[in-house]
């Protein structure tokens, strides 16, 4: 995905093209929808977008619904903290987006897609619009492209920045100008999605490997990555690891690969603690894990997820009950309100855990806050109340002797709980 990031002009068409760039397209033209979307299923990719939905699967889905009005969305609301990796992907090679969203269009019966980006992206969105007009220029968009007969355009529609607008139906709310909260599935977007109309909707990550899937063939590609999850994945390492930023690995990549031997280990001779995968919504998964591949179900299985691809690295100097907390906040902040278990439960889950870093908590919220985990998760309507409690039951699950600490003993053993203790001492920062 990261392939030409760096290497190339984002903001020159003749540049993306004198890498291969289009090529994908005018192959893709050449061939029948359905064979495109053999392709892609042969390829093994999966959505990039946290939940790794199998994309020929998703394609095939709308392609065989109803109607002959269809629409192709870029889900670029990237509102994970400290994570940029679609952003880096648009800003440096966003005719890749573009070829990829063309490629689906046909594959699918589109004609028309739209990119749902952060308006905080200011840079990304001066690329695109960009990218967007050199493509019509040169026929790669609009009607009749490269001569085949086929018609797609594209259009932007920005983003307020709310967290729950990455959901896809949120998401499609949003761009139809209605508040962005989720509805219930089904009926899924591929069915009844955008105008109530059949909508494919597709990341940045995934529309990005498209068009190398369908130039190189999806026997190469498959080359890379785990027997159930194929490819590579971005990367955005970030917290208490020497070599921060972008990095794009095979699928089955260790944890302790991408620490130590990729981000360069700890800082400061720090001994490492913790690493959070998927953002706010992802689990912390202790030093026992390291070995972990970094593929859905391995990660799954560990009590975190792949998430877009945020990747944050904690020290000793971290206290897990706070980090708990710290993401907790957010979810609770970002929750749309629309369900109620989301809605209520994140605050219940917020107030205990405000107990506890206080030295107010007893052994009884140890066992309340795990049981109002579940059922957050289990009764929430969308993604982000199924996942918010994420970090809460795998901080519970490796690290619960510090919720003991801090609840029997009045001690946080990293100082970071201010009304607690440290080596026997009250932290007075």
């Amino acid at each position: 995905a990261l392939r030409n990031c760096g290497l190339i002009n984002p903001e020159d068409i003749n540049e993306y093209i004198s890498r291969n760039g289009y090529m994908a397209l005018e192959k893709a033209l050449s061939h029948r929808p359905e064979e495109i979307i053999a392709t892609i299923s042969a390829s093994g990719l999966r959505g990039r977008g946290g939940a790794g939905f199998p994309t020929g699967r998703k394609w095939q889905f709308t392609a065989a619904a109803e109607g002959q009005t269809k629409y192709v969305v870029c889900n670029a609301d990237e509102g994970d903290p400290g994570a940029f990796m679609d952003r880096s992907i648009l800003e440096g090679d966003p005719h890749s987006v573009l070829e990829g969203m063309a490629i689906a269009a046909y594959a699918v019966g589109a004609q028309q897609g739209y990119i749902y980006v952060r308006a905080e992206y200011p840079i990304a969105v001066d690329r695109l619009e960009k990218a967007i007009r050199q493509a019509r220029r040169n026929g790669l968009l609009g009607d009749n492209i490269l001569g085949k007969g086929f018609k797609f355009n594209v259009e932007i529609r920005l983003g307020a920045g709310a967290f729950v607008c990455g959901e896809e139906t949120a998401l499609l709310r949003s761009i139809s100008g209605k508040r962005g909260e989720p509805r219930p599935r089904p009926p899924y977007p591929a069915e009844s999605g955008l105008w109530g109309k059949p909508t494919l909707v597709n990341n940045v990550e995934t529309l990005a490997n498209v068009p190398l899937i369908i130039w190189q063939g999806p026997e190469w590609y498959a080359k890379f990555g785990t027997e159930g999850s194929k490819g590579t994945k971005v990367f955005s390492l970030a917290g208490s690891i020497n070599n921060t930023g972008l990095i794009e690995v095979p699928m089955g990549t260790t944890l302790r690969q991408i620490i130590f031997d990729i981000g360069g280990g700890i800082p400061g001779g720090k001994k490492f603690k913790a690493v959070q995968t998927g953002g706010p919504s992802g689990g912390c998964l202790p030093e026992e894990l390291l070995d972990t591949p970094v593929d859905y179900e391995a990660l799954n299985a560990a009590g975190s997820i792949m998430g877009s691809g945020g990747l944050i690295v904690m020290d000793e100097s971290n206290c897990m009950v706070d980090i708990a907390r710290f993401y907790l906040e957010f979810s609770q902040d970002e929750s749309c309100g629309n369900c109620t278990p989301c809605r209520i439960g994140t605050k219940r889950l917020l107030e205990i855990l405000k107990r506890i870093t206080a030295g107010e908590g007893t052994m009884d919220d140890l066992k309340l806050l795990e049981d109002l985990s579940y059922d957050v998760k289990e009764a929430s309507l969308c993604g982000l109340g199924q996942t918010a409690s994420n970090p809460i039951l795998s901080t519970l699950q490796y690290f619960r002797h510090e919720y003991e600490e801090h609840v029997r003993d009045k001690h946080c053993r990293a100082g970071v709980c201010r009304n607690l203790s440290k080596g026997g001492a009250v932290n007075a920062c």
